[in-house]
């Protein structure tokens, strides 16, 4: 017995290790990924980008082949290890993000960002699956909860870095550093993080399924796809403001650089962080007994959230919108450990990072890749009316995507449970 418990406590300190360097990766994911949102003036304003070449930086040279290609390369990982794609891939979208520091054009910035998405393609749904290698389901959810505190971690770092390295040096040296780091850390991350010998790592290569074989699986179940299209509603807004909210706070606010990135990185460190470790452990505890919960929590999240964000956008006072903001923020990010999830268990273990590449493949490509645009093409689009403050009516015409999310999300509820495949692991 106490020797069941040494080898349970190694397996948890192990687990905690691998988790804190998926966590690192991950921030370097989204640190590279929104860097370009705070730098997006001061390019604007040299290379003279409109709003809506601008969106295509943000989403759509990024989200193509970022999207597009997670699914080959998280099937390759599923076969070959994934911790070895994950370290490559980290090392080449970092420096790809170095190379927009050079970039001198519209055109460079674009190849620039293609090469981002291409990197960054093979690094989250194979984190997703060595945390489902790791952990438990009990405790899974709250797992790929503290994985997705990247999101704001690396979005809160990557908005303070570039503002003060911007604002001291100039934008090409905040790209080149914050590449040239994420390349640094990466052999850290392969020394320490192996995949678990059991279940994935040691079955051969046939007992993996393919890619065609994982697809066909999925079809068949109706909550991955209201998962992906709900997931996807809400991401096009998710993304669209976590781009063009510094623009937005400095034209309506008139605010600089650096204290834009303060603002923010305090808004998305409370509110993201609290909001995504909410839903994990309400999702641990109330999807045991009723699977449903796993898809209800993000439904009554993205609910509440459209007219929060609404007041917030439209306060006029900076003080008062970092308060209101606070709640709706964290309400956006409620969905991730819970979705993230019940994907996991759509499928059996062995298919678990193709099948979350397949998630991610229709989460981004419509969430981010038209998301940022969007946002930007209507911010030009309504600039004849609204001048400085076209960027808030996009946001505000943009919330309805929650409510739309919502709804996916309840409809996802009713067959989860159908489709949920129970294993050990």
């Amino acid at each position: 017995m106490s020797g069941q418990r040494i080898d349970a406590a190694k397996h948890d300190r192990r687990a905690g290790i691998v988790l804190a360097m998926l966590l690192g990766v991950y921030v370097f994911n989204f640190l590279d990924r929104m860097l370009l949102s705070i730098l997006a003036a001061p390019i604007q304003s040299e290379l003279k980008l409109s709003d809506g070449e601008m969106g295509l930086l943000g989403g759509l040279a990024f989200a193509v082949l970022y999207s597009t290609l997670a699914v080959p390369l998280s099937a390759l990982a599923d076969r070959t290890g994934r911790v070895r794609v994950i370290t490559w891939c980290l090392v080449a979208w970092s420096m790809f993000t170095a190379l927009c520091g050079v970039a001198t054009s519209f055109w460079q910035i674009f190849l620039a960002r293609l090469g981002v998405g291409v990197g960054e393609a093979g690094g989250v749904a194979p984190s997703y699956a060595v945390i489902g290698e790791w952990f438990a389901p009990e405790r899974r959810a709250s797992a790929l909860a503290i994985y997705s505190l990247g999101i704001p971690l690396g979005s809160a770092f990557g908005l303070l870095a570039g503002g003060y390295i911007a604002e001291q040096i100039n934008w090409r040296v905040a790209f080149i550093v914050i590449g040239l780091a994420g390349a640094i850390f990466a052999p850290l991350f392969r020394l320490l993080v192996k995949d678990r010998p059991e279940p994935v790592a040691s079955a051969s290569s046939s007992q993996a399924p393919g890619l065609g074989a994982t697809l066909r699986l999925l079809v068949r179940k109706p909550s991955f796809w209201f998962l992906s299209f709900g997931a996807a509603a809400g991401s096009s807004i998710g993304y669209g403001i976590s781009f063009w909210l510094p623009s937005f706070v400095q034209r309506s606010f008139g605010v600089g650089l650096f204290d834009t990135a303060l603002f923010l990185s305090g808004v998305l460190l409370i509110g993201g962080v609290a909001g995504i470790l909410i839903g994990g452990r309400l999702a641990d505890r109330l999807g045991q007994g009723n699977r449903g919960w796993y898809a209800w929590l993000p439904a009554i999240a993205y609910a509440a959230s459209a007219p929060l964000w609404a007041t917030g956008v439209s306060s006029e006072s900076l003080p008062v919108a970092f308060l209101l903001l606070l709640v709706p923020q964290g309400l956006s990010y409620v969905w991730l450990g819970p979705v993230l999830t019940a994907v996991q268990h759509l499928v059996e273990p062995a298919a678990r990072a193709t099948a979350s590449a397949l998630f991610l493949l229709i989460n981004n490509l419509i969430g981010l890749a038209a998301g940022i645009y969007a946002l930007g093409a209507l911010s030009d689009a309504l600039a004849p009316a609204y001048g400085e403050e076209s960027l808030r009516m996009a946001i505000l015409w943009g919330l309805g995507l929650y409510l739309v999310a919502g709804v996916l999300m309840v409809l996802a509820a009713r067959s989860l449970a159908r489709d949920w495949v129970e294993t050990a692991t």
